[in-house]
């Protein structure tokens, strides 16, 4: 088992195949039976098992920073599994049995819920009631399996898909930008809130003031129209809007969807003018690369602009992680090179 006050360093990892009884083992084996095997072919074998140590490792640094009381048994591992249970699956409904007196049924809980408020929160934090359960693997455990998916997700380790903790966080920041959008005093394409005062003295003409009424209403015309997800209708907006003013720069997301919506229908100047916009005023957005990727495509096949192509084909290749893509990118450049000859 793993001793705190005395730890070796294989104890980490030998400490979470050894169980008091077998109670004990069977109660752990059946959580991680019941997360496990959808974890497992979302990250394949190696990456499970890899996963699985990690989690016995971590959960055994957390329970000797918290107790001096040696402890045994794989609760930290499958804890580990269950937080990422909980990142990539937080929508799966999980039947749940419940005995209430004489009344006994079955009820289906979100993945979320069960596990967030029930296994983490109730059993963890609020009713810690049993001397010989250790606590604090238990939340090292949790923590480290929730984090690391997270990360995975986030830099690309992982695939992401729309069901997924990662994808609901930034369905939700899309919503929280849309109703800061669609606010009368915030303004979506500055990302301020309006807070100029006009002088006394400043008149402005009939044309300007047409010319102002006209942004702000492409403004709050494009952004609800990407609130509802209509993107031919907000591409046509924006097209409108550069129209009466080139410099408008809209809000990071809505720029990214109104150039791809550009680029599927073939308006590839326009959607070349966008993206280029795009990478000049986000010049820190994580997937800059696929971006570069889409521009270099564009001059290259579409826009006869084998210079520009090449430049950003050149930029992406670099930062590219996807092996396709990577093929894609280098496959481009070799025909631009070929042409070039």
């Amino acid at each position: 088992m793993l001793t705190p006050l005395r730890p070796y360093l294989w104890q980490f990892v030998s400490y979470a195949f050894l169980h008091s009884s077998i109670w004990h083992i069977v109660g752990n084996m059946f959580f991680l039976y019941l997360f496990g095997n959808n974890v497992n072919d979302k990250l394949g074998n190696v990456g499970y098992v890899c996963v699985y140590l990690a989690g016995a490792v971590f959960s055994g640094v957390g329970h000797i920073l918290m107790s001096s009381i040696p402890v045994l048994g794989a609760s930290g591992a499958v804890a580990a599994v269950t937080g990422a249970y909980l990142v990539l699956f937080p929508q799966t409904l999980i039947t749940v049995f419940y005995w209430l007196m004489f009344f006994i049924s079955t009820v289906d809980i979100p993945a979320f819920y069960f596990i967030g408020l029930k296994l983490i929160f109730w059993d963890n934090i609020i009713e810690r009631n049993m001397p010989s359960i250790a606590y604090g693997a238990h939340l090292s455990g949790y923590t480290f399996g929730i984090l690391s998916m997270l990360l995975m997700l986030s830099t690309g380790l992982i695939k992401s898909t729309q069901f997924d903790l990662w994808s609901m966080v930034k369905q939700w920041n899309r919503r929280r930008v849309y109703r800061d959008a669609v606010t009368g005093d915030y303004d979506p394409f500055s990302g301020r809130v309006r807070s100029k005062r006009i002088k006394a003295k400043e008149v402005k003409s009939s044309a300007e003031r047409k010319r102002e009424d006209k942004i702000n209403s492409l403004q709050r015309e494009i952004s609800t129209r990407i609130g509802e997800r209509n993107l031919p209708e907000a591409g046509r907006l924006y097209l409108e809007l550069v129209e009466v003013d080139r410099e408008q720069v809209p809000p990071r997301q809505y720029l990214l969807d109104i150039a791809n919506q550009l680029a599927s229908e073939n308006k590839h100047s326009e959607a070349a003018e966008a993206y280029e916009k795009f990478l000049t005023h986000y010049t820190r957005y994580e997937y800059s690369e696929q971006v570069q990727l889409m521009l270099g495509i564009i001059y290259s096949r579409y826009l006869n602009n084998p210079e520009l192509a090449a430049k950003n084909l050149e930029a992406a290749c670099g930062k590219l992680k996807d092996p396709g893509q990577v093929k894609m990118c280098q496959d481009e450049l070799a025909r631009l090179r070929e042409v070039e000859e």
